[in-house]
């Protein structure tokens, strides 16, 4: 093995994975754990990764101080870093935290890393930082960034942090589709499906194009998505961007029809198009 990115004592090649106490920072810990050491950097202590450190992405002095412990235990090698911490808030409303930890933080993280050797970063985004097509139109990787609310603006921020950073790090952008597993959803599918099963009176009214979709994409294929990415760290372009979704998408109306149908065997749910003034006001 080359000047490999692996611990001085020559373990397993080093994988830092910001966000890892969280729910896909526990599973990819776990994905990776046979074949490489897990460094977990949160607030919180990461019960799945082979090390954890807490790191606050606000804050210059946490993340140094991080580093610093790994640099000593480990040296300056990083097979790859796992960018998964990021502040949400599904209100849409304007947030300081988005400029804080989303940008400013990437930002961060990125300046305490010059002093790593790293092969790949890796950034968990978003398909939303993507200009909404028209019905039946897919995005791809080509389509123009121009994201329409406040957390994938963040997204798209950071991103550019990344793109334009001078260490010349190598970098995979990921932008996700929405994420969903046997047992939960995105906020979206899940509130809507909650509105059909309750026979809400918003269930039969929507103010977007009912022709319009999501993409989504299971848990465990994202999951494997971030491992194959890993694993071909160094034959990727170094500029390297992928969408990650599936590749059949159902309408909004489509969703409706087969979530009224596993309910209560409707094939058919009734759903209005409305202005956007009136559902704001109904709402």
């Amino acid at each position: 093995m080359e000047n490999e990115m692996v611990s001085q004592d020559g373990g397993k090649p080093i994988v830092l994975i910001t966000g890892a106490s969280g729910n896909i920072g526990t599973h990819i810990c776990r994905q990776l754990n046979p074949n490489y050491t897990t460094i977990g950097l949160d607030r919180d202590e990461c019960e799945c990764s082979d090390e954890s450190y807490i790191c606050d992405l606000t804050s210059d002095d946490s993340i140094e101080l991080a580093m610093y412990k790994i640099r000593e235990k480990h040296g300056n090698h990083i097979a790859a870093v796992v960018h998964l911490a990021a502040y949400f808030d599904f209100t849409g409303k304007p947030n300081p935290l988005y400029e804080e930890v989303n940008i400013k933080g990437t930002e961060r993280l990125l300046s305490a890393l010059n002093d790593f050797d790293v092969k790949r970063f890796i950034y968990s985004s978003t398909m939303l930082v993507h200009k909404a097509g028209v019905p039946g139109q897919k995005v791809d990787e080509d389509t123009p960034v121009e994201p329409a609310w406040e957390y994938p603006k963040s997204k798209a921020g950071a991103e550019t942090v990344i793109i334009e950073n001078d260490d010349d790090i190598p970098y995979t952008i990921l932008r996700l589709a929405g994420l969903y597993d046997d047992e939960t959803a995105v906020p979206t599918l899940s509130q809507q499906i909650a509105r059909v099963y309750e026979r809400d009176m918003k269930s039969h009214v929507y103010a977007g194009d009912l022709m319009a979709g999501q993409s989504f994409i299971h848990q465990e294929d994202m999951i494997d998505v971030f491992e194959k990415v890993i694993e071909r760290r160094e034959s990727l372009p170094k500029e390297h961007i992928l969408l990650a979704g599936e590749e059949d998408v159902m309408s909004y109306q489509a969703l409706q029809n087969r979530i009224g149908s596993l309910l209560f065997g409707e094939t058919q749910w009734s759903t209005i198009n409305v202005p956007d003034v009136v559902a704001k006001a109904g709402a």
